[in-house]
């Protein structure tokens, strides 16, 4: 007999993400500054693209792993924290040693040390990923979802803000922004990825001792499966052929927002770096670069501002209008923010265009998610979410893999693949229309 889920608080809801907080600050710090070091360390702007195909393969192979493991693993600590905190764990001691690349010059030619900590950094940071979002589905009741997801958004990009804008603040508070004779990285970035790191373990283990998992029993009469009911296993080849509709569908959407995505964080500092900064991409240890650099610290930190208080409303949105037609337009929204910075040559102008991608982001975050647990079945949501994350992986590979062919095709125009973003983004917005 199903039971009903009891209604959790608003703060019980809030500790159940409140690790993702730290997650998204590390990730934040990856995606603004990764491109940033490993131009530092020697790589070429045409090749950045596949130095970061590391971490969706990473993610492609770990995350179906996690959410099948997370699925059927039970211990006092519950099912999920046991894997959120291994991640946070490895995405930290990444953290530490990818800015400090260059001392390792005597074992590993820099730049490739820094795409192994990069791999390292991401698988981690998707091992901890994945169980947060299905330790919402398996906690969280179907009225109060879109509250669970959408504060799982807002965290997220509280997170953002304070990754994004680390390099920048120290940078005021007086650390230098430019390396040190002899050295590669700034030591703004190495400080605001030892930060990082802290922030991460300290928040996760907030969620791990503020959270109890539901047992095993309890969890069973919550989602009405039969605990006594002998398991039957059943092979990763059919759990795709039972792949719901619904979830085939979100991935086309997927494919479409994360190849924008993966094309704006790879892009964004060469691109504003020759389009507002008149600069060469190439010219990565010059002043103007790093302050290009840094403000793409500020705007991305804007647009994860800006995700952050539309997260607020976008319970009560999805409420009245719907989840698809809030998603829709979300990412519609995006993609004209993502095409408007072609044109714009102002650096406080970008400010503009981060308010339609905060937006997308924001349901990005959070509205394939709660579209997707309401027709999983619960003894295989954790499974069929790291399945999900191909949806995010496979879009960044393919933006890897073409991303330096575009370019090449565009002249070398790194801000013309914001164009592309764009372009990709709104074809997003549209095949949400074909989601049932």
């Amino acid at each position: 007999m199903k039971l009903k889920m009891p209604k959790l608080s608003f703060w019980q809801v809030f500790n159940i993400s409140f690790g993702f907080l730290g997650v998204q600050i590390g990730y934040s710090l990856q995606g603004g500054n990764t491109s940033r070091i490993l131009s530092a360390l020697g790589a070429n702007v045409e090749h950045l693209s596949y130095f970061w195909l590391a971490a969706p393969f990473a993610g492609l192979i770990v995350q179906p792993i996690v959410g099948l493991s997370s699925d059927k693993l039970w211990t006092r600590m519950g099912r999920r924290i046991p894997f959120i905190l291994l991640g946070a764990i490895i995405s930290a001691l990444a953290m530490f040693f990818m800015p400090n690349s260059e001392h390792f010059a005597a074992i590993i030619y820099p730049v490739f040390f820094g795409a192994f900590m990069l791999l390292f950094m991401d698988t981690a940071f998707n091992i901890t990923m994945q169980p947060f979002r299905a330790l919402v589905g398996d906690m969280v009741s179907e009225e109060q979802r879109n509250l669970g997801y959408s504060i799982q958004s807002f965290l997220i990009n509280v997170g953002a803000v304070i990754g994004s804008l680390l390099p920048f603040v120290l940078n005021w508070a007086g650390v230098a922004n430019v390396p040190e004779a002899g050295q590669k990285v700034a030591p703004t970035v190495i400080w605001s990825f030892y930060f990082g790191g802290g922030c991460l373990l300290l928040s996760v283990l907030w969620t791990a001792f503020a959270t109890k998992e539901y047992p095993p029993e309890e969890y069973a009469q919550y989602h009405d499966l039969d605990s006594d009911k002998p398991k039957i296993k059943t092979s990763f080849m059919q759990l795709l052929k039972e792949t719901p509709p619904t979830m085939i569908k979100l991935g086309i959407v997927q494919f479409f927002s994360w190849f924008a995505l993966f094309m704006m964080w790879v892009y964004t500092t060469s691109g504003i770096a020759g389009n507002v900064w008149h600069t060469a991409a190439t010219d990565s240890t010059s002043a103007a670069f790093n302050e290009a650099g840094n403000w793409v610290g500020v705007i991305f930190a804007a647009y994860s501002l800006f995700a952050a208080i539309y997260a607020m409303f976008m319970t009560k949105l999805a409420n009245k209008f719907g989840r698809k037609s809030v998603y829709m337009w979300s990412l519609m929204l995006g993609g004209i923010g993502l095409l408007s910075m072609v044109f714009i040559h102002d650096k406080y102008l970008l400010l503009i265009s981060m308010l339609g991608i905060g937006i997308a982001w924001a349901a990005i975050l959070a509205m394939p998610y709660a579209i997707l647990s309401a027709v999983l079945p619960a003894d295989k949501m954790g499974v069929y979410m790291g399945i999900f994350n191909a949806t995010i992986t496979i879009p960044q590979i393919a933006a890897g893999i073409l991303g330096g062919v575009i370019l090449s095709l565009v002249g070398g125009q790194a801000i013309v693949m914001l164009g592309v973003a764009g372009v990709s983004m709104l074809l997003a917005g549209f095949s949400v229309r074909f989601v049932k």
